[in-house]
């Protein structure tokens, strides 16, 4: 994967970020509501959205950061789980002043359509907690042509461009209860989008395409790899939010750093609720 060189370098920051996480929720109605689902019980990396990313802050609060530096989410809210463990999870919300909603673990589908029915949501924006680099310039952007185009469904990762952890999509709250409705296989339940994705005939689509094409670089946080880089990522960076173009402009100065974690699989847990489908089918046929 080659970029072109940057004609800048990237700022090696020694001074720890300065950001506050208030509620930071603009006022007005949940027009572009963001739903952000989490849970401590993560199979392959247990805690990791309560992980130290620095001195002072935890993963989340990077996530939380980067989204209320959106100019067009009017409403942040966690959809998290009834599991006792992921009280953490509602106490954060708490302590800075975001909404929050308990649902199903597993299928993650009912959370969001139950989340975003009880806070009389339009449009909703899903993003996972792991993926504490969000770019909050392409969720306006998505938002932007979302609108433009009134589609139905919109994605980074129709045909992926973006890198793994840049992903955002955002649908409409008919578009979510007809999937509701009608998705049935495990990966469906459980990844929320694909019964959309699949059915162009029934939702509108539209995807939002990066300049410079990135697909297999991995900034999401879901092994102790990726943890690693992200700490190592956040301290190189001075400015905040932290940016794709920022990010690439340190892949393009140091590109051996993103090496780390560049042997992994980003989509072992889709493949995983793949072959889940295939059992669900074949028990459904005997």
């Amino acid at each position: 994967m080659v970029l072109k060189e940057s004609s800048k370098n990237v700022i090696l920051s020694q001074k720890r970020p300065n950001f506050g996480i208030t509620s930071g929720q603009k006022k007005g109605g949940s027009m572009n509501c963001v739903i952000v689902q989490a849970r401590m019980g993560s199979s392959r990396l247990h805690g990791k959205i309560m992980a130290k990313a620095d001195d002072e802050h935890i993963v989340f609060d990077y996530l939380i950061n980067q989204l209320k530096h959106s100019k067009l989410i009017q409403k942040i809210i966690i959809a998290t789980t009834t599991n006792k463990e992921d009280d953490l999870i509602v106490e954060f919300a708490k302590k800075n002043q975001i909404e929050f909603f308990r649902g199903n673990e597993s299928d993650v589908l009912d959370r969001y359509y139950q989340c975003a029915k009880n806070f009389s949501s339009n449009n909703i924006l899903r993003i996972t907690s792991d993926s504490p680099l969000t770019d909050p310039t392409v969720i306006d952007d998505l938002i932007i042509n979302y609108q433009k185009i009134s589609c139905d469904y919109a994605s980074t990762s129709l045909i992926r461009t973006y890198p793994f952890g840049i992903d955002a999509e955002i649908f409409s709250f008919s578009s979510l209860e007809k999937t509701w409705k009608n998705a049935i296989l495990p990966s469906e339940r459980e990844h929320v989008s694909p019964y959309m994705k699949k059915n162009s005939n029934i939702f509108k689509q539209f995807n939002l395409r990066n300049k410079i094409k990135v697909p297999l670089l991995r900034l999401t946080i879901d092994r102790k790899e990726d943890l690693e880089l992200f700490r190592i990522i956040i301290p190189k960076i001075s400015e905040r939010p932290i940016l794709m173009e920022n990010i690439l402009e340190l892949y393009n100065y140091e590109p051996r750093l993103f090496e780390i974690n560049s042997h992994i699989d980003s989509l072992e847990g889709y493949n995983k609720s793949i072959k889940y489908d295939k059992e669900f089918l074949k028990n459904q046929d005997s």
